[in-house]
């Protein structure tokens, strides 16, 4: 810019303006997106109901709802699907027949790696009880926001049935820095109080610390109630200040909340059966290794000394 001629540096100005105004535009597009998604959440819905309901073992598939066949099966003989089908109903009768599908929702956390790193083995039992993860929409005439709803059944660890997260979200462009919007972002997020029974709350721990009077020189045994590491510290995220400004710790622990709140609502929700299955991991891992294929391929593009005949050996190198 420095080096441009004074009229085209004007010139560039009127094209910075025009390039505010796309971005608002796209900011009014992400807000319709917005309007869709709650649209279409709500003809989901149904489906992850009967989900639920599959899950809890209030409702029993037909047959029919049953029927799928998997592409292995496909190149499996008659003989060795039938012997296949005869094992397992030789299990079935071993075991005693479990109510819809046992820690259906443990699981899938615990094949995510962005969740099962939250989670500490006193957090399994709790979250056996887990029954379903909804998501609820802002309505049209609110400010934009997701609600994520965590179902529990009755438990001996905490009263509440529903544990909710909502994500304030803003789809406009920053006046002070308008060409970083990049759509919507979360503002900040609110958690909810967890009424935990007597003696189950797995967020405190109980330590004890032994104190030397200075004077008398005798010591005792001090019991202190400190933090504890589990995955039900997400229900109390950090408060952002009016100021918005935080401190670096606080500002992680936001910017991982603000990912795995998205990470849910996008993935987990949607898709629960197959990263149950663990189908899902796969093809997550697959479009990572796609991704740093692409990047890989673009640095070995963009080096000048880079022939496509023989990778990335230097140009100088196979000239001699």
């Amino acid at each position: 810019m420095e080096s441009l001629p004074k009229v085209v540096k004007r010139r560039v100005n009127a094209l910075k303006n025009l390039q505010v105004k796309c971005a608002h535009i796209e900011a009014k597009f992400y807000e319709e997106v917005h309007e869709l998604e709650r649209k279409y959440a709500a003809l989901y819905q149904p489906l992850f109901d009967k989900r639920s309901e599959i899950i809890k073992g209030a409702y029993e598939p037909t047959d029919e709802e049953c029927n799928w066949k998997a592409d292995e099966e496909e190149e499996l003989t008659e003989e060795m699907k039938e012997k296949a089908k005869l094992e397992e109903e030789k299990k079935d009768e071993e075991k005693e027949d479990p109510r819809g599908i046992p820690e259906f929702w443990l699981t899938v956390f615990k094949n995510v790696d962005l969740l099962s790193d939250m989670l500490q083995e006193h957090d399994e039992p709790i979250l056996k009880h887990l029954q379903d993860i909804k998501v609820k929409f802002s309505d049209p005439d609110q400010p934009m926001s997701f609600t994520l709803e965590f179902h529990f059944e009755p438990n001996d660890f905490f009263t509440n049935q529903v544990l909710t997260k909502t994500y304030k979200m803003r789809s406009e462009p920053d006046e002070a820095d308008p060409f970083s919007f990049d759509g919507p972002e979360i503002m900040g997020c609110t958690g909810c109080q967890i009424d935990w029974t007597k003696g189950k709350n797995v967020t405190l721990k109980t330590i004890k610390k032994k104190q030397k009077h200075k004077g008398r020189g005798t010591v005792r045994t001090v019991t202190k109630t400190v933090p504890n590491d589990s995955f039900f510290n997400f229900f109390c995220p950090p408060e952002v200040p009016e100021n918005g400004e935080l401190d670096e710790d606080s500002e992680a622990v936001l910017a991982a909340d603000f990912e795995i709140g998205h990470f849910i609502r996008e993935r987990i929700i949607p898709r629960a059966v197959l990263y149950f299955t663990g189908e899902a991991i796969e093809d997550d891992d697959d479009d990572v290794s796609q991704n740093r294929e692409g990047e890989e391929e673009a640095d070995e593009e963009n080096d000048p000394e880079y022939d496509p005949k023989v990778g990335a050996i230097p140009l100088s190198l196979t000239t001699q």
